[in-house]
This record gives C-alpha cells, structure tokens and sequence, in this order.
C-alpha cells in the first residue's frame, strides 16, 4: 500500500506534475509570442521607416497660365504620427528582445513573482503603446486614402499609392504584435491566478 502511494505522488496524481508541466507549456507558449512580438515590431520600423515616395505631380498656379510639374515627395517623418508609431514598435521591440533574454534567464535560475510582475506590467505598457501608436498612424492614414471636405484636405493616396500601402502593411504588422502582447498579457495573469489560487 506505501509503495503504491508513492507511485501515485512520483506520478504527479497529487497534481504538482501537471502544474509543472503546465507552467513549462505557459512559459514556452508565452517565449515564443515574445519573438513573434520582436519579428513584427521590427518589420514594422523598418517597412515605415524606409517608406517614401517621389511623384510628378502638375500644378496650375493660376487659371491663365500652364501647369508646371513638380517632383514631390511624402516620407514618414513629415508627419508626427508616422514617427510616433516607428518610435513605439522600436521601443516594443527593444523591450521584447530584453524580456526574451529575462525568460530565458529565468529558467536557468530560479523565477521570481516579483520580476514577472514587473514583466507582466511592461508588457501591458506595450500594449498601450502599440495600440496608440497605431490609433494615431491609421487616424493619419483614413485621412491620406479619404481626405477631409471639411477641412479641405485633399486624399494623396491616389498620387503616393505606394507610400500609402507600407503605410498600411506596417500598421497591420504593429498591431499583430501588439496583440502578441495582450496574449502574453493573458498567460501571465493566467499563470500568476493559478499560482496564488494552489497557495489559498
């Protein structure tokens, strides 16, 4: 009868083994969102950061006399929220590559609560990062494909339709990892419930 009890505890019957091996599955699932979170914050600076146009573009000055073409040009720093969006995916990316080697740190030596609380806020930080960043790119971007007749704001998509395109592909590659991000968000609050609950 001992003996047979003892198999039941070294075969995780009393539930720490699965926890464990729970924990490993949450760590790897959590690592690996964290590189795909660096991929894409780092396709997105570079696809907006590289991101320019020159187009021909005639202009009539006046009614009477003949229009005049002129090379212009749209490159993201000529606009604030381009800029803002390719300084935050360069912060999340940096910040993702630092929690990678923390993560690996971690399982070599032994994790602290306190350190993964302190990850698992950054991250949330990120999160609200990514997503203003982007909130203030496709705010910019609706305005370039559509205009504003209240404001008289012509659209420029339909001159710099290249530019307007990295434009749009950076913002979607940003908001995959800042969803990354939230997913990474999730595993930890979920691994932090489960390790507070199995001590209540």
């Amino acid at each position: 009868m001992e003996s047979e009890s003892n198999n039941k505890v070294s075969n995780g019957l009393d539930g720490s083994t699965g926890a464990e091996s729970m924990a490993r599955r949450g760590n790897t699932c959590e690592l690996i969102l964290r590189v795909v979170a660096l991929a894409l914050t780092v396709a997105a600076a570079i696809v907006l950061g590289v991101d320019k146009q020159t187009k021909v573009v005639p202009i009539q000055i006046a009614p009477t006399l003949p229009t005049v073409n002129i090379a212009a040009q749209a490159k993201w720093h000529y606009l604030s929220a381009l800029v803002y969006a390719v300084v935050a995916n360069i912060i999340a990316s940096i910040y993702a590559a630092i929690s990678i080697v923390i993560m690996l740190g971690s399982r070599k030596g032994k994790s602290s609560t306190r350190l993964g609380q302190m990850v698992g806020v950054v991250d949330l930080l990120m999160v609200g990062l990514l997503f203003s960043a982007n909130g203030a790119a496709l705010a910019i971007g609706l305005m370039g494909y559509k205009g504003n007749s209240h404001v008289r704001w012509n659209k420029v998509c339909n001159v710099f339709d290249k530019f307007c395109d990295q434009v749009a592909v950076s913002i979607l590659l940003s908001l995959l990892a800042a969803l990354a991000f939230t997913a990474s968000v999730a595993i930890t609050l979920l691994k932090f419930h489960k390790r507070f609950a199995s001590k209540s």
